[in-house]
């Protein structure tokens, strides 16, 4: 397959090589903002350096890779799949939910595939859960837990328009229930305080949220998010059923542990996210170029980006009001 990449920053340069490094996928093109950004990643993978026009025009380019911001999202993926091309683009579609919606009712017209980076559903130890759940291994589902925890926060400036901590973090880990529970929640509640950084505060976000779900069977999924964590990039999951649990715990930097009389030591967690699931984008981008070669759906879907983001609104809602908020999330 051949890929134009649209963003050559952090994340659109992690895909660019990941499609560059592949025997079956290659690189055409780069469009960027930066022209330093583009020229760079270009000169390392075998790309040439275009405009976006001039990308989705290109009648020998396969599929689009968008990594730009994310207020650029739903208006080049309607571009791309008008083109012909199929999509893989980050989180979230758009800030937005009926905006999500126009955009994928043009997307289902064209019936071209659409793929949202929901990485983490492609993590090795998480998607081994995933599959050991669903064959039972834990029993029926009662409680799935999710913890995110970044080493520390972003710069005020982009809180201010990242749509706010639970659209902006907590959307994967609202996709990472979902895939979990199997069951889709009817209601959200939510709490938020700003205990890491004030100025988080006084840009209108918080920094430390909790959320709980619950699904019409009474399945019960819980959220923790935090900006800081001191300890590195914490991140885990757990699932309570009724023949046992199930959990996924973080991954160090190395696995050497050292026991003397004060007890057990063990080094630190891996401390950036693009470290901790560099084996998840790799096997996302694997499962991209398989559902358009294939044929089937590509998972996770522009409705799984739309559901994620309904939830997003309704535990910001919940966290402004301090009240439950019911959610009635669209059908497959």
């Amino acid at each position: 397959m051949r890929f134009g990449l649209l963003g050559a920053g952090r994340i659109g340069r992690i895909h660019g090589l990941n499609v560059a490094a592949r025997a079956d996928a290659a690189l055409v093109a780069v469009a960027d903002a930066s022209k330093e950004a583009a020229s760079a990643l270009a000169a390392g993978t075998g790309a040439h350096v275009a405009g976006i026009d001039a990308i989705l025009a290109d009648a020998s380019i396969d599929a689009i890779l968008i990594c730009t911001p994310t207020d650029t999202h739903a208006d080049l993926i309607e571009a791309a799949v008008s083109a012909g091309k199929a999509v893989f683009c980050e989180k979230p579609v758009d800030l937005d939910a009926q905006r999500i919606r126009r955009c994928l009712k043009l997307v289902s017209q064209t019936g071209k595939p659409l793929m949202i980076g929901f990485n983490r559903r492609f993590d090795p130890s998480f998607a081994a859960l995933e599959r050991r759940l669903r064959a039972g291994e834990a029993g029926a589902i009662e409680i799935v837990s999710v913890i995110s925890r970044d080493p520390s926060p972003p710069p005020v400036e982009y809180v201010a328009r990242s749509g706010g901590l639970f659209r902006d973090m907590m959307i994967h880990d609202f996709d990472m229930a979902r895939f979990l529970l199997a069951e889709e929640p009817v209601e959200v509640f939510a709490l938020g305080s700003a205990l890491v950084d004030p100025a988080i505060g006084q840009a209108g976000d918080v920094d430390t949220a909790a959320v709980l779900m619950k699904t019409a069977s009474g399945r019960i999924a819980q959220i923790s998010n935090s900006r800081r964590a001191t300890y590195g990039y914490d991140q885990r999951i757990e699932v309570h059923g009724s023949k046992g649990m199930l959990r996924a715990g973080n991954i160090h930097e190395t696995t050497v542990e050292s026991a003397t009389g004060a007890g057990f030591r063990a080094d630190p967690v891996q401390n950036f996210f693009l470290e901790r699931y560099a084996a998840a984008y790799r096997a996302e981008l694997e499962a991209f170029i398989a559902a358009c070669r294939g044929g089937t759906a590509a998972r996770p879907s522009g409705l799984d980006g739309l559901k994620a983001q309904i939830l997003a609104d309704a535990a910001t809602e919940s966290a402004r009001t301090g009240k439950p908020v019911a959610v009635a999330l669209e059908a497959n």
